[in-house]
C-alpha cells in the first residue's frame, strides 16, 4: 500500500505499442525509433531513467500483446494470463459462462485458389475491415455455424470473439499476423477447430460484402482464424494493489480487457480505431481529462506502430510515432507539468514489431522514466532501441516489476 504523499503523485504509462524495431534500409539503416521526430520523447528520455525490460515471459510469445501489457501493469502473466479473448470478450460486454473457453476470431484474407491447408495468409487484418462490414460477415456465420455451444460475437474491425462451452481441444495456436505471407500448412489447429475455418472460407469466399469489398480495390475477409484461447481471468484490484485510481484508454478490445479485470475506469475515446489512422490528438486530450476528473494513474496505450508493422507501413510508422510524440506525450506533459509538482511519465512499447517480418518479438524493449525535478541526466538524446541498450545500464528481466521500479521514488 502506497503512503499519502505517493497518493497525490500523478503518474501516465504511454504504450506506443510495437514501437521498437530493427535498422532496416529504406531509412538509412535506422530504426523508426531513430529515424522519428520526436522532440517530447527525447527530452523526456534525457531528463530520465532509461532502460531495457523484458515485457514477455520466454514461452509466451504467441500472447504477446496480453502478457506484455499485464506485465506493464504490474501483473505477472505467469500467474495472470488465461489468454487475451478472454480479455476482449469482457471488453464487448461478454460474460463468459462457468463452462466456456474464449477465443479470438480473426477475419483475414487468405488466398483463393488452393485446398485450404495450402493457401497462404495475405492479411491478419482483412485489409483492416471496418466494422460494419465485418459485423455482418460475423453475423452470418453465427447463423450458419453457430450452435448452442459455439457462439460468434462481434468485436471491433477484424478482431472478433467466439465462445465455446465445454472446449476440449490443446493443440498450439499461432497468430495470424506472425505468419503473414507464408503458407498456412504447419501453423493451422486441428480437429473442430480447423473444420470451422474450413466452412468459414466456403461461406465468406462469395458473400456479397466481400465482392463489393472487391469491386472497390479491398482485401476480401475470406476466412476466420481461430487462435488464443483462455478461460475467465481473476486480475486483483488495481485499485486495492497499488493504492491507485487507475484509468485505462485504448482502442483495441484486449487493453480495454485488462482495465476492466484490474477494476480501472476504461475510457472510450472518439474516432480512435487502433491503427495508424486513429485519433491520437483526441487520445491525449482523454487522458488528460481523466486526470482532471481524480486519476493517479492513467495508461494509454496506441496500437498504430504495431498495426504499421505488421502491415510492413515503413514511413506510416515512423509518422506514427511522430503523431503520438506530438498529440499525446507533449500535451499529456505540458499538462501535468503546469498542474503538479509530483509526476511520473512512463514511456515504452510494450514489445517490438518488426517491419521486416511483420511480427511480434520476445526482446527486450526500451523504457523511460521521466519525474519532474528529478535532476537526472541520462545522457540518452534520442530515444531508441540502440541508444538505451548501450548507455543506461538498466536492465529489468522481469516486465511485471517495471512498475514497482516506476512507483520506488
Amino acid at each position: 500500500m502506497l503512503n499519502n504523499k505517493q497518493k497525490k503523485q500523478k503518474i501516465a504509462v504511454i504504450i506506443p505499442d510495437g514501437m521498437a524495431d530493427l535498422k532496416i534500409p529504406e531509412l538509412n539503416n535506422k530504426t523508426p525509433m531513430q529515424s522519428a521526430n520526436k522532440p517530447c520523447m527525447d527530452f523526456l528520455a534525457l531528463n530520465g531513467v532509461c532502460g531495457m525490460v523484458e515485457c514477455i515471459p520466454g514461452g509466451m510469445i504467441s500472447d504477446a500483446s496480453a502478457t506484455a501489457n499485464l506485465s506493464i501493469l504490474g501483473y505477472d502473466p505467469e500467474i495472470y494470463s488465461r489468454g487475451r479473448s478472454p480479455l476482449e470478450a469482457a471488453s464487448i460486454g461478454l460474460e463468459l459462462r462457468l463452462n466456456d473457453t474464449a477465443l479470438r476470431c480473426n477475419l483475414v484474407t487468405l488466398s483463393e485458389e488452393e485446398p485450404y491447408e495450402e493457401k497462404t495468409i495475405i492479411d491478419h487484418s482483412a485489409d483492416e475491415i471496418e466494422t460494419p462490414e465485418s459485423s455482418g460477415l460475423i453475423s452470418v456465420l453465427n447463423q450458419e455455424l453457430g450452435t448452442d455451444k459455439i457462439r460468434f460475437h462481434t468485436g471491433i474491425s477484424y478482431r472478433h470473439c467466439l465462445l465455446w462451452e465445454d472446449y476440449e481441444n490443446n493443440f498450439k495456436f499461432t497468430g495470424p499476423h506472425d505468419i503473414l505471407n507464408k503458407k498456412i500448412k504447419g501453423y493451422l489447429p486441428a480437429g473442430e477447430c480447423l473444420e470451422l475455418m474450413k466452412k468459414s472460407f466456403d461461406i465468406l469466399k462469395n458473400h456479397g460484402i466481400n465482392k463489393k469489398r472487391i469491386e472497390n480495390s479491398k482485401r476480401p475477409a475470406n476466412s476466420i482464424w481461430l487462435w488464443s484461447p483462455g478461460t475467465k481471468p481473476a486480475l486483483p484490484d488495481f485499485r486495492t494493489k497499488r493504492g491507485l485510481d487507475g484509468s485505462v484508454i485504448a482502442a483495441v478490445d484486449l487493453i480495454k480487457g485488462i482495465g476492466i479485470y484490474a477494476g480501472m475506469n476504461v475510457v472510450n475515446v472518439e474516432g480512435a480505431t487502433g491503427n495508424f489512422h486513429t485519433n491520437y490528438k483526441n487520445k491525449g486530450l482523454a487522458a488528460i481529462k481523466e486526470f482532471e476528473n481524480g486519476s493517479d494513474f492513467v495508461f494509454i496505450h496506441v496500437e498504430a506502430p504495431d498495426e504499421c508493422g505488421h502491415r510492413g507501413e515503413i514511413q506510416n510508422k515512423v509518422k506514427s510515432i511522430e503523431n503520438i510524440d506530438d498529440m499525446i506525450i507533449k500535451p499529456v506533459y505540458d499538462y501535468l507539468n503546469s498542474k503538479f509538482e509530483d509526476f511520473k511519465i512512463l514511456i515504452l512499447p510494450d514489445h517490438p514489431t518488426y517491419l521486416s517480418t511483420g511480427a511480434h518479438s520476445y526482446n527486450p524493449a526500451p523504457f523511460l522514466i521521466y519525474k519532474k525535478n528529478s535532476g537526472i541526466n541520462s545522457g540518452i538524446s534520442n530515444f531508441n532501441e540502440e541508444s538505451v541498450s548501450e548507455k543506461s545500464g538498466v536492465y529489468i528481466k522481469d516486465g511485471y516489476k517495471l512498475l514497482d521500479f516506476v512507483l520506488d521514488n
